[in-house]
């Protein structure tokens, strides 16, 4: 039987995936080294054999927790309108906050997610591919309940994925401590839905 892995084995490949992620943010996937990363995690790239046994399954195990991470947000943002008894709207507005509030400390993850899944083994690509399609499939969801006389199935996809727009490139742009903070930038995002969905008859009667 496999003995449990102690908190501080856990925190340790915390700290690697941290690093990892900066530097394929940094490099490239391509271009970064195991070395690369051992020297970024201040251990030795013998040392860092016995956390990870490839830089795709660093890679791998990066995208995993990310993708289970946003999953879970939409899982809490769901549970949070339940309990505060939110309409749809509000609901989305809410999921779109919680997505840019996780953005704002996650970069390096998110860059990864958008640029590095097609260098994942097969088995591994698709099962990342699949939470992806989960996710979006979610916020259209959100999306058709929020505005349904303007969301419906001949343009939900492009809707969603003018959203996604807004949202998943903020890492090329907008910077912690900059003009405007990812919080203010969620407000600007939800005012434009509303004025172009809610604003064209969109929203419920």
């Amino acid at each position: 039987m496999a003995r449990p892995k102690s908190a501080s084995f856990e925190l340790k490949r915390d700290d690697i995936l941290e690093c990892g992620a900066r530097c394929f943010a940094d490099r490239s996937y391509p271009a970064a080294s195991m070395n690369d990363i051992a020297a970024a995690s201040g251990t030795s790239k013998a040392r860092l054999y016995h956390y990870y046994g490839s830089k795709e399954a660093i890679l791998f195990d990066l995208l995993d927790r990310y993708t289970q991470r946003l999953l879970s947000l939409i899982g809490q943002v769901e549970a949070t309108a339940q309990r505060g008894n939110l309409d749809d709207r509000a609901t989305l507005h809410e999921l779109i906050r919680s997505f840019l509030v996780e953005y704002q400390t996650s970069a390096t993850r998110h860059v990864a997610l958008l640029n590095d899944t097609k260098f994942l083994g097969d088995v591994q690509r698709e099962l990342i591919l699949d939470r992806q399609r989960d996710i979006v499939s979610a916020v259209t969801r959100f999306l058709c309940r929020a505005y349904p006389r303007r969301v419906n199935r001949s343009n939900q996809t492009a809707i969603t994925m003018m959203l996604f727009g807004m949202i998943n490139w903020t890492f090329t742009w907008l910077r912690p401590g900059g003009a405007m903070s990812y919080s203010a930038f969620a407000d600007e995002v939800v005012a434009m839905l509303e004025s172009g969905l809610a604003g064209a008859g969109g929203g419920t009667p």
